[in-house]
């Protein structure tokens, strides 16, 4: 048995920590003994909506406690970061060897555990776009977890960067991240100073996919990966067919894994911050024992950044 996070809908956030089975690995997966978790609106709101006792949770540093069988993947003893389908908040959890990477020394638990889902997903929505060098990239939410990691990494791709935020108050964070201009602007609208755009990475979709996916430049492409407005979207048909090339795709992180997997990307990003070229952004940790109040502060927009959860190591 072991202890974990699971769904219980009359707990403060919808989590709670009970003993649960311990996870028996495929001959694929290795068993890793979780040091720390970070959570994600998207973890916390499937958390809210799931049935009585789910494990919960997809991203993970820890140590190999057992390696795969058949041969592949880090070894026993391994410091690793990983991403799983669901059951990271947990001492253990058995995770695919193609979604583990090695963890540096010099790399905390607590730093590698923000990056799987977030700087994950900024990396892969911004190779979309092909080669970014001096191209103009327009970030939304800009501020938001993913958004900070898409802005550093865009200006190590070389581009030339405008991020979009709904308050002045995040304006000094984005710059910092890498931004060359901020907009502030709820609909996106004011984007359009600074476009045309060859790529668009947008996490708020509504009014401000309706108003800036045509700031598209003609080969441009809209990276959809999120909905945080929970507001439907309209396309003005003949001012974007006009961009004749120009294209939009949904981004689910998940979908990109059997093309790129996670191990790969990981193990990249963990390269960077290694090598001081890539912040993680930490705003919150706690005790596995809090991870009820955590979620809640994330449910409740009250965490910019990553929260990050401290397990039973």
């Amino acid at each position: 048995m072991m202890r974990a996070a699971v769904v219980d809908q009359n707990a403060p956030g919808h989590v709670a920590l009970r003993e649960v089975e311990t996870p028996v690995p495929a001959s694929d997966e290795a068993l890793v003994r979780v040091a720390a978790t970070s959570l994600t609106p998207q973890e916390v709101f499937y958390s809210q909506s799931q049935g009585p006792n789910k494990l919960v949770g997809c991203d993970l540093a820890g140590v190999v406690e057992r390696a795969a069988a058949d041969g592949s993947g880090p070894k026993k003893g391994t410091r690793v970061i990983g991403r799983v389908i669901t059951g990271a908040w947990a001492e253990l959890v058995a995770a695919p060897t193609n979604a583990l990477a090695e963890l540096p020394d010099d790399v905390s638990f607590e730093q590698g555990a923000t990056l799987p889902t977030s700087a994950l997903t900024a990396l892969y929505v911004l190779e979309r776009g092909g080669s970014l060098i001096g191209q103009s990239v327009l970030i939304t939410a800009a501020n938001g977890a993913v958004g900070l990691y898409a802005c550093q990494l865009a200006k190590l791709m070389g581009a030339r960067l405008i991020g979009q935020v709904r308050e002045d108050k995040y304006v000094d964070k984005v710059i910092r991240a890498g931004a060359d201009h901020v907009v502030i602007d709820e609909e996106g609208k004011a984007a359009s100073d600074f476009g045309p755009y060859m790529l668009i990475a947008d996490a708020v979709g509504g009014p401000v996919f309706t108003n800036c996916v045509n700031m598209l430049d003609t080969d441009g492409v809209y990276v959809v990966y999120g909905n945080v407005s929970r507001q439907d979207a309209t396309l003005s048909f003949w001012p974007f067919i006009e961009r004749t090339r120009a294209s939009i795709y949904a981004f689910i992180i998940s979908n990109e894994f059997p093309m790129k997997p996670a191990s790969k990307g990981l193990a990249r990003l963990v390269e960077m911050v290694s090598q001081g070229k890539l912040k993680t952004q930490i705003s919150l940790e706690e005790q596995a024992e809090k991870i009820d109040s955590v979620v809640q502060d994330v449910s409740e927009h009250r965490v910019e950044g990553k929260a990050v959860i401290r397990m039973w190591m």
